[in-house]
């Protein structure tokens, strides 16, 4: 008996043995995988290039240098050029930027900068509550518990969504630029994440290593004490949002027809009066989950009382007609999408043919919006303001227009984008409800489908 035991291991282990060796790349697999690469006169002078040359500089598809100019049927007026610099906060200047716009237009204001400072304070005091209470909330469960990990790998960033720049405005607000300026920190975030999280991550061990039988008000004292160490933190850095400030309204001409003092909150309500919340829907491309369904992410939001982040799947070209009655109306809109897929910084422009990659590597890339979402290999990166779209006489779309904020970049701050792009890599865009048709209105009567906070399709907008 034992020795028919002992013969049937060493059988399971040569077999697994030799499944090994099959996987592997042995030494006749080597020699057949560089039989495949003939070097040729054409691959030397490529790989030289590519060894001193950009790839994309190589790529460049010198058939496709015309067609995708500034002129444009329909554009919102829009006034300046953001800039976030070397932080992860396009999402927040994406949704000031879509403020400002209505602001500029329902005012006849010649110019408005809006400070992101002041917002962005908030945001990382909102974030490291959402944080801490996160952690209050799962201190219970046990380390390796996935929300407990997720939330130890994210306490703060500097990324964000629509639903964050709609609830931070509603509580805290808005302030001119000038009443809360950018400062060093605020324009180069890294430092300040690095140090928040690290102190953010101390003060999770402490909160779980509570005793279990604390009461819930101790906890709560703690955890307002931490809050005490983040504001410093904040304020140390980006400075303290101011409470009052006075703010001369300008006509189109640039004169003076009226001061007032101003809280940031009542200076949201007369100036933009925008709910936010309630008058703005998201809406998604991802065809790899199934569309007319409502979805939700969980904890993903940037306030603990604040909104997860909800929107309906739809259709590409369901949400084309929903932008174009947007922009028709003079509607800008907070739009997200894979900004680094067939970008051309020099030009400004986003088009599937700026770049000839297959020509160059000799190969294909042929998965689909689908397939590379689900393989993780494209998904929403950066948020922007979309501005503009130009339809031809036979009401076809050719292209449309961003408002970035990168400084005055690409074509003059802007992107252009063109319509096979835009069908491939834009995934959100957020309507104001007036431009929603009644029957995709409707769906937002179903339960949402409730999504992890860890699923990857669904990271912050932040380049």
């Amino acid at each position: 008996m034992k020795k028919t035991v002992f013969i049937i291991i060493l059988f399971a282990a040569i077999q697994a043995n030799l499944q090994a060796q099959n996987g592997s790349i042995s030494a006749e697999n080597l020699s057949k995988i560089k039989k495949t690469y003939t070097n040729t006169a054409a691959d030397k002078a490529i790989r030289n290039a590519i060894a001193n040359i950009d790839i994309n500089k190589l790529a460049v598809n010198a058939e496709n240098q015309t067609g995708l100019n500034g002129d444009f049927s329909d554009r919102v007026i829009t006034k300046g050029i953001t800039d976030q610099k070397s932080s992860g906060r396009c999402w927040l200047f994406t949704g000031l930027n879509v403020l400002r716009a209505q602001a500029i237009v329902k005012h006849g204001l010649p110019d408005l900068r809006l400070s992101h400072n002041y917002n962005f304070f908030y945001d990382q005091l909102e974030k490291s509550n959402l944080f801490l209470q996160g952690i209050i909330d799962t201190r219970t469960k046990s380390a390796d518990d996935r929300m407990v990990e997720w939330l130890l790998k994210n306490p703060v960033n500097d990324g964000g969504t629509y639903t964050g720049v709609a609830d931070l405005v509603t509580k805290y607000g808005v302030v001119p630029q000038d009443v809360m300026p950018e400062t060093y920190s605020s324009n180069s975030t890294s430092r300040l994440r690095q140090f928040l999280s690290l102190k953010l991550r101390e003060f999770a061990l402490e909160l779980r290593d509570m005793p279990a039988n604390t009461k819930l008000a101790d906890i709560e004292n703690r955890k307002i004490e931490m809050l005490g160490t983040v504001y410093r933190i904040l304020a140390l850095n980006l400075g303290e949002p101011v409470q009052k400030f006075t703010w001369s309204r300008k006509n189109s001409e640039g004169k003076i027809i009226e001061t007032k003092e101003y809280t940031p909150l009542s200076f949201y309500k007369e100036i933009f009066g925008n709910d936010l919340t309630n008058n703005y829907v998201m809406l998604m491309n991802d065809p790899s989950r199934e569309f007319y369904k409502v979805y939700e992410i969980d904890f993903d939001r940037h306030m603990y009382d604040g909104h997860n982040w909800l929107y309906i799947n739809l259709p590409i070209d369901e949400i084309k007609n929903m932008a174009v009655k947007s922009i028709k109306a003079n509607k800008a809109m907070y739009f997200s999408c894979d900004v680094n897929k067939f970008l051309n910084r020099d030009k400004g422009t986003l088009d599937i043919n700026n770049f000839d990659y297959e020509s160059l590597f000799g190969t294909t890339f042929g998965m689909d919006k689908k397939q590379r979402i689900m393989t993780f290999a494209s998904g929403s990166s950066h948020a922007m303001s979309l501005i503009a779209v130009d339809i031809d006489a036979n009401g076809n779309i050719k292209k449309w227009m961003v408002e970035n904020s990168w400084g005055d970049t690409g074509y003059k701050g802007n992107l252009i984008i063109s319509d096979e792009w835009f069908n491939e890599y834009m995934f959100r865009l957020v309507v104001e409800k007036q431009f929603i048709t009644p029957n995709i209105l409707e769906l937002l009567n179903q339960k949402p489908v409730r999504l992890p906070a860890w699923d990857p399709m669904f990271a912050p907008d932040e380049n």
